[in-house]
């Protein structure tokens, strides 16, 4: 636990991407195009066995506490990469204007589009394109194929901010009122006067109640607010111990959640042109009663002497924050999903992600059922804890599952347990997955999809 504390100190986990994309060595029988198109980067990999169908990968949101990565990612896994080449699908991936924070939804949402048009023009028109992408480019795959549904076949989601911008702002908002108001009344929230101050002042207040049972039930209970689990490993289970699991959700509230104290969310408050979250008209009470981490926090407010009615009232009768709605409209635009789908999808999540809750799936295939059609959505689960934790050979399992319901019309058999012996087929290096525990890199792990059910996501 003392590497995974030194590694959230220093990085944060919207640098994740950067961490397991390394730069790989073309392949001798593929053409690799690298340029910019209005001075935006990119890089295009087209196997000469090319099959016709291109996948266009949209990356994460890169933190804006670090430089961006030099290298382009063209998937989430290293080893994925490698196998759509080998059966002969071209890659195709923009850097983005805006490679860091909030705005690559904005910015990707016209980069991956130009892109496209680009490999279209210089390479050939693909028969078949598949808009692909991992945490906030989960989200802006969604959103380029329903906003240009003529130029995509199919949709992979991977990890993706489905339950849209908006939303992810407005459940760190609530997580963060409950620290604010119960354990640092001194923070700002929005409208930021000093990010990096403020991110401080989080960060100290947050590893002081991790030292009190007190502190650590109010911390609970700031996290169950926004779902966020006592899981922070990707391979290990959760920890039995109340302590335990409160300090797996203090990394995630200090390094996570906890980057939307500072420069996060100041970008996006002036890309906006004002503050876009809210929580004028929440009760607490019945948030709190619809979370999913609400048994653990009882268990924190047990052991710490404390009522949790009494701090349940305490967060009632706090001040609010209220929206800009010429902002709300802005992320509106920018960042929430409807759920149109003329094309299949298919999105893989873990079941303990605290950077972001698997709810947001359920929230999405609510937006399916009344605007699209929901039998050309798919979802898959991986039993693992942290953000976009998935072996190389789960993504190709999911992709395959994508391909089947585009070549057949049928989704062929998603059980978790054809699906894990699908994923069992591949070699060592296809069964790695990202983990901070012994230390941060790729570590073996076995498949693990899993039947699950999300509960409804707080605050969409």
């Amino acid at each position: 636990m003392n590497r995974l504390r030194l590694f959230c100190r220093t990085v944060p986990l919207m640098v994740f991407a950067a961490l397991v994309t390394v730069a790989l060595p073309a392949r001798a029988d593929a053409t690799v195009r690298e340029g910019s198109i209005d001075g935006v980067p990119y890089r295009v990999e087209v196997p000469s066995h090319w099959n016709g169908t291109l996948l266009l990968w949209s990356h994460g949101a890169y933190s804006l506490e670090f430089p961006p990565p030099s290298e382009i990612a063209l998937t989430n896994h290293p080893a994925t990469r490698q196998w759509l080449l080998d059966q002969g699908y071209a890659l195709a991936a923009s850097q983005y204007r805006m490679v860091r924070g909030w705005g690559v939804v904005e910015s990707g949402a016209k980069d991956q589009i130009d892109l496209l048009d680009w490999f279209t023009a210089n390479v050939g028109k693909p028969r078949r394109t598949i808009s692909a992408g991992a945490s906030a480019g989960g989200l802006l795959a969604l959103l380029l194929a329903e906003r240009n549904p003529r130029r995509f076949t199919g949709v992979a989601s991977l990890c993706g901010v489905v339950g849209g911008t908006t939303g992810h702002f407005n459940s760190a908002l609530d997580a963060n009122h409950a620290i604010k108001t119960l354990l640092a009344p001194e923070l700002e929230l929005v409208r930021i006067k000093d990010p990096e101050a403020n991110t401080a002042g989080a960060r100290r207040a947050l590893r002081a109640a991790l030292n009190d049972p007190r502190g650590r039930a109010r911390l609970a209970l700031a996290a169950a607010l926004a779902d966020v689990p006592g899981r922070y490993t990707s391979r290990a289970p959760a920890p039995e111990t109340v302590a335990d699991q409160v300090r797996q959700q203090y990394f995630y509230a200090a390094y996570d959640r906890g980057a939307f104290w500072g420069v996060n969310r100041t970008d996006i408050e002036n890309r906006a042109g004002g503050n876009p979250s809210w929580n004028t008209g929440v009760d607490y009470r019945a948030l709190f009663a619809r979370s999913s981490q609400k048994a653990l926090v009882k268990r924190a407010y047990r052991e710490a002497g404390l009522s949790l009615r009494e701090d349940l009232g305490r967060l009632n009768a706090a001040p609010r924050v209220k929206a800009d709605p010429a902002a709300v409209r802005h992320l509106d635009r920018y960042g929430t999903p409807t759920g149109r789908t003329p094309w299949p999808v298919v999105t893989l999540h873990s079941t303990e992600d605290g950077s972001v809750p698997p709810e947001n799936q359920r929230w999405y295939a609510a937006q399916v059922r009344r605007a699209g059609d929901p039998a050309n959505l798919k979802q898959l689960y991986v039993d693992r804890g942290y953000h976009c934790t998935f072996t190389a050979a789960e993504e190709i399992v999911a992709l395959r599952t994508l391909l089947t319901r585009m070549n057949t019309g049928h989704w062929g058999d998603t059980r978790p347990a054809t699906l894990n012996g699908a994923a069992a087929m591949f070699g060592p290096d296809h069964q790695t997955v990202f983990d901070l525990d012994p230390e941060p890199g790729l570590h073996p792990t076995t498949p693990s999809f899993t039947h699950y059910n999300p509960g409804h996501y707080l605050r969409p």
